[in-house]
């Protein structure tokens, strides 16, 4: 039977790990993973376990990739535990969203429109605040991206790419993956309701 606990009780299941493992797919030498995105190694890294930002040519062993991956997890557990002092998650919903963070960070995820349904207590409507996020963006002008942030002067500052786009080669990983998380989270009320 799934139920929900206080997150004050929670860290990130050994099945999660393993699923951020997999998901990432592990990468020896540094690598852009999209274009546009920032160098990552090991299992998505793209911070050492020193705190060090991964530069191409990078490398990482297996063993200090899995340690990186576990570091970075447990400051991932922690950032989302204090954005919900008194919020319950079962374990389900609280690897998937620590897989959230994972991809797209701390920072992000503190202002995301799940934080907020998720105090609210609106497990539904945070499930479907994750297919907000389908875009890649870039401070450079790319083709086929269109301009959303401008300057003071009305100039364009960043760019965003639509991964949702059907049959696009840049980032259908991203789509897709926000559509498998969005899935397993309908599955998981599904089960809760019963």
């Amino acid at each position: 039977m799934i139920k929900r606990i206080l997150v004050t009780g929670l860290s990130l299941s050994a099945a999660g790990l393993i699923g951020f493992a997999a998901n990432e797919g592990y990468v020896e030498t540094a690598m852009i993973p999209t274009q546009n995105d920032v160098p990552t190694a090991g299992f998505g890294s793209t911070v050492h376990i020193d705190g060090k930002r991964v530069k191409l040519g990078d490398r990482l062993d297996p063993v200090l990739a899995l340690k990186t991956l576990n570091a970075h997890a447990e400051k991932d557990a922690q950032a989302l535990r204090e954005s919900l002092p008194n919020g319950a998650l079962s374990q389900g919903e609280f690897d998937l969203y620590m897989g959230w963070i994972y991809q797209y960070g701390r920072s992000a995820w503190a202002r995301s429109p799940m934080v907020e349904k998720l105090n609210a207590g609106d497990y539904r409507g945070a499930c479907q605040a994750l297919l907000i996020y389908k875009y890649v963006t870039a401070t450079r002008a790319t083709p086929g991206w269109e301009a959303y942030k401008w300057d003071a002067s009305g100039r364009p500052t960043r760019w965003r790419f639509d991964c949702s786009t059907p049959g696009n080669k840049i980032c259908r990983g991203v789509w897709t993956r926000q559509l498998d998380r969005h899935h397993r989270c309908i599955a998981i009320q599904e089960a809760l309701d019963e």
